[in-house]
């Protein structure tokens, strides 16, 4: 069984949900809190930094915002300022639960590494940004690593360069990540996470971005010690993200379920549990008379058999009961005697 300093580690991704309000921030943190995830996740950025005013908008971007709307239009709303992530910052402090989030460009990974936090999420987008890995990388901070529209390759470069810079590997965890809103459940491809496990002996994790809460539950059956997922407090909510977000019944209800799989992954061991060491006797067999036997007649395959209870005899015992006398008469069903 995972212990409580090796648990999966679930994030719940906040990211842009808050629509720019951090009173809407706030209640997302209560959310994440209430539903038990470790952590809750927002997003570090300034739009003029990171997204060129000509910048197309993705497909279910355009589906989920006003199709008049630029990239950058839509996402210079959804800033949070410095004083906004203090304030953040300290809320969560106050309702136990960590506070995280992903810097989209260099000014503000100065900003959140200023702010002290212990581990910073580098997002799918960045894999190939390599002036940007550099500066994480030096960071020598625990670093999280989505990699949605990413080959080995890829992630093998991005690795050396974070690891070049100087974070050592085992402070890294590396995400499965299919970077599509909402993902096709036969684009989700799981397996891709331990391969990257296998081929880098790096930690890994998996980001969700399918609808529903099988995928993520699957994740950690399979190995992953880092789950992140989407919320919202109202799929309905105008903005980008909240249609391929979890409500916060259905985060709650994640959260719990992946709890149930850490209970019910074990320790490996195969040896009877304490809760069903009590049915053994019930359920197993024993030696017994198949009819009436006499003093002196001998066990033999057709005045014996195995039956419950597992009192008596056990049937592993058969070769060593037949063709000896019994010792005394036996009755239809008796436990057996040598």
């Amino acid at each position: 069984m995972k212990s409580k300093m090796n648990r999966t580690f679930i994030i719940a991704e906040s990211g842009v949900n808050h629509n720019g309000d951090v009173a809407i921030a706030k209640e997302m943190v209560d959310v994440a809190a209430k539903a038990g995830a470790d952590a809750v996740k927002f997003q570090t950025f300034k739009a003029e930094k990171m997204i060129s005013k000509f910048a197309p908008k993705a497909e279910y971007q355009r589906k989920t915002t006003d199709e008049n709307e630029s990239q950058f239009e839509m996402v210079k709303k959804l800033e949070l300022d410095q004083c906004a992530h203090k304030e953040l910052i300290g809320y969560c402090q106050a309702k136990g639960i960590i506070f995280l989030s992903t810097p989209f460009d260099l000014e503000s990974i100065d900003l959140l590494d200023n702010l002290g936090l212990e581990k910073l999420k580098i997002s799918s987008g960045e894999v190939t940004n390599l002036p940007y890995l550099r500066k994480m990388g030096g960071l020598k901070k625990k670093l999280i690593l989505s990699t949605g529209m990413a080959d080995l390759q890829e992630i093998g470069d991005a690795l050396k360069i974070l690891t070049g810079a100087g974070t050592p590997k085992e402070n890294i965890t590396v995400l499965h990540c299919n970077t599509e809103y909402p993902t096709p459940m036969e684009d989700v491809n799981l397996r891709a996470m331990l391969t990257i496990r296998d081929t880098f002996d790096v930690k890994v994790g998996y980001s969700d971005h399918t609808l529903g809460i099988e995928v993520p539950i699957a994740a950690v059956a399979l190995g992953a010690s880092v789950i992140e997922k989407h919320f919202t407090l109202d799929a309905n909510m105008k903005g980008p993200d909240h249609k391929a977000s979890l409500e916060p019944a259905g985060l709650k209800a994640m959260v719990e379920a992946i709890r149930n799989v850490e209970k019910m992954l074990g320790d490996g061991v195969k040896k009877p549990s304490p809760s069903e060491l009590k049915n053994r006797l019930i359920a197993r067999k024993s030696m017994v008379a198949l009819k009436d036997i006499k003093k002196g007649e001998i066990f033999a395959e057709e005045n014996i058999t195995a039956k419950r209870p597992g009192y008596g005899l056990s049937p592993m015992r058969w070769p060593e009961v037949v063709g000896k006398p019994a010792k005394r008469n036996f009755k239809e069903d008796e436990l057996l005697e040598l």
